[in-house]
């Protein structure tokens, strides 16, 4: 196993925190599992750092959620490492709103020839056909149709 990239080595401050933490036993039930990780990570410990298999093991977690702890508590800090938050995902709209009423457009002519309705992986093959936009899934198609209260049926 490589070694460790993010090693917690706590204060005693820190570590007399999360102890009270941990031993007070209330709270957000995942903030204490945090804080039991970060007191096993630690560096500073007489016995030295538990290994992150041994540490996931004892408190019925994956190995993964030990890494991202210590990682978040090197880089962010111990209260960012406690305190769980979702990563922002941050993708811009693949249909603006000009491609959106296109595709509206798109939906409400007759279907081609052939077909009684459209699909909504023919409206996207469309969109890209007449160079709206570059690449669509016909899950954006349908979630763009729903949110416009349109159906193809």
């Amino acid at each position: 196993m490589p070694a460790k990239i993010y090693k917690v080595t706590l204060t005693d401050e820190e570590r007399a925190e999360l102890t009270a933490l941990v031993s007070k036993g209330k709270g957000n039930a995942r903030r204490l599992r945090r804080a039991h990780m970060l007191l096993l990570a630690d560096e500073n410990q007489p016995e030295g750092a538990w290994k992150d298999a041994d540490i996931a093991k004892a408190l019925s977690a994956h190995a993964r959620t030990v890494e991202r702890t210590r990682e978040k508590c090197v880089q962010e800090g111990l209260e960012a490492a406690l305190n769980h938050t979702r990563p922002k995902k941050k993708r811009s709209k693949v249909l603006d709103g000009d491609a959106e009423a296109r595709l509206v457009q798109l939906a409400c002519t007759e279907a081609p020839d052939g077909r009684e309705s459209w699909t909504l992986q023919m409206l996207a093959d469309k969109l890209i056909e007449l160079e709206v936009v570059e690449t669509v899934s016909r899950e954006t198609v349908r979630t763009t149709l729903k949110k416009m209260n349109l159906s193809l049926g």
